[in-house]
């Protein structure tokens, strides 16, 4: 099989732009713009968020399974893009567009999130499946994944920096329709260079074989935990880093994004060395290097008493970050290959649907954690904190996530898939 052009790899990758675009402009503020701005009593968004995120993880598997299943002459992923990502987009904006007060205002976020939930679930895990079915050569995967990383950072950039001007100067809901029209197009660029190239034999596997395939798979077992401890991670870090900066460095606001940007400015170049050393020592290896640099530079949050000393830390997190941002998917569509040899069926949907599925508890795991440590260590907002709180606020960028990424660490080391060549091989 031919590989893909240069074109067609950018072209790709380029939709992990919108992606991190929308989710991370969605994460950082919507619960601030309806509490805050508009609002909304905080017990109910707090309720609506915890059912978005349970429908969020379900849909997973289930959309994931559907499409494993669906036959048709654009394929088996494409068609659900193309239905899904105008619909999307206009859901996106929808958010921002608030009708109704009280009571009213909080029906309409359920209902519209609800949605959006639906929609992003649909276009964003086709559009991760086609990834191990369109690149079939480790070489093809770490340039791609690195590619698709560096496209990610610049839409977290977006998502996250941006919001403040643009909602400053035009307001909460251009904001969001700009933000849905830069991510439309390049979901189009996306679509445009997406193609399903292999040939699938398709066996009907129901949905409970599938999940009993996929659960007796060793390698997914080892790897979906591995990730599960790393991405808990993600999710502690952005949440974290605010209350170390004001409380622990009695810094301003400002400091937040001098972290957050050390860390995105660091893991851009390294997106293109990680791929590099992929493909020199295969994933298994890769990755291991990767949660070392990642878990070590954890270290230093345990004494830097400066804001110069936070930002070095922190670009140092962002070289071992950049290293599991590209080489997740790659371990998980290399998983997918030797499924194939047992099952006689290719499943990216199901296996990118279940990891979802399950990585998306880390995120709650992060807020329980966050929430008892606070709690237990006598934190007390706008104040100046104990010995004991300071402590618990350094914990959760140190120890908490050094613990998480040794025990990551322990099951990559497990994880049975030793090296890769040609990952698979169409029939």
């Amino acid at each position: 099989m031919a590989t893909a052009s240069f074109k067609s790899k950018l072209a790709y990758s380029s939709g992990n732009l919108s992606v991190n675009l929308i989710a991370q402009a969605f994460a950082s503020y919507i619960i601030f713009y309806y509490v805050d701005v508009l609002g909304v009593r905080p017990a109910l968004i707090s309720v609506a968020m915890v059912i978005h995120g349970i429908v969020n993880a379900v849909l997973n598997p289930l959309f994931g399974h559907l499409s494993d299943r669906t036959s048709s002459r654009f394929g088996r992923r494409i068609p659900y893009m193309l239905f899904g990502m105008v619909p999307l987009a206009a859901l996106f904006t929808a958010i921002w567009f608030p009708i109704g007060t009280g009571s009213a205002l909080f029906w309409y976020f359920l209902t519209i999130v609800l949605l959006y939930d639906i929609l992003f679930v649909m276009v964003v895990l086709n559009y991760s499946a086609l990834f191990p079915e369109m690149f079939t050569t480790i070489k093809e995967r770490a340039q791609v994944s690195s590619w698709r990383q560096m496209f990610g950072i610049l839409g977290m950039i977006i998502g996250v920096a941006l919001p403040p001007l643009v909602y400053g100067k035009l307001g909460w809901g251009p904001m969001g329709a700009i933000f849905a029209g830069i991510a439309l197009v390049f979901f189009i660029v996306m679509v445009s260079a997406s193609k399903e190239k292999t040939v699938v034999q398709r066996e009907e596997i129901g949905f409970l074989q599938s999940l009993k395939f996929t659960f007796s798979n060793k390698a997914f077992v080892l790897f979906v935990i591995g990730s599960f401890f790393a991405q808990f991670t993600f999710a502690m870090l952005p949440a974290a880093i605010p209350f170390f900066t004001k409380y622990v460095l009695g810094a301003s606001e400002d400091s937040n994004t001098i972290m957050l940007g050390a860390i995105f400015v660091a893991a851009i170049p390294f997106v293109y060395i990680w791929g590099r050393l992929l493909q020199k020592w295969g994933a298994r290896k890769t990755v291991m290097a990767a949660i070392s640099i990642y878990a070590v530079a954890m270290i230093p949050f345990l004494f830097v008493s400066s804001v110069a000393a936070a930002a070095a830390a922190a670009a140092v997190i962002g070289v071992g970050l950049a290293g599991l941002l590209v080489l997740l998917d790659v371990l998980l569509s290399e998983i997918i290959d030797e499924d194939e040899t047992r099952t006689r069926v290719r499943r990216e949907g199901m296996y990118f649907g279940m990891n979802g599925f399950i990585v998306k508890w880390g995120i709650s795991l992060q807020a329980v954690v966050l929430g008892f440590i606070l709690e237990a260590t006598g934190y007390v907002k706008d104040a100046v904190q104990s010995e004991a709180s300071v402590w618990g606020i350094r914990s959760m960028l140190s120890v908490i996530p050094f613990l998480a990424l040794l025990i990551a660490l322990l099951f990559f080391y497990l994880y049975p898939i030793r090296q890769s060549n040609t990952l698979y091989k169409k029939r």
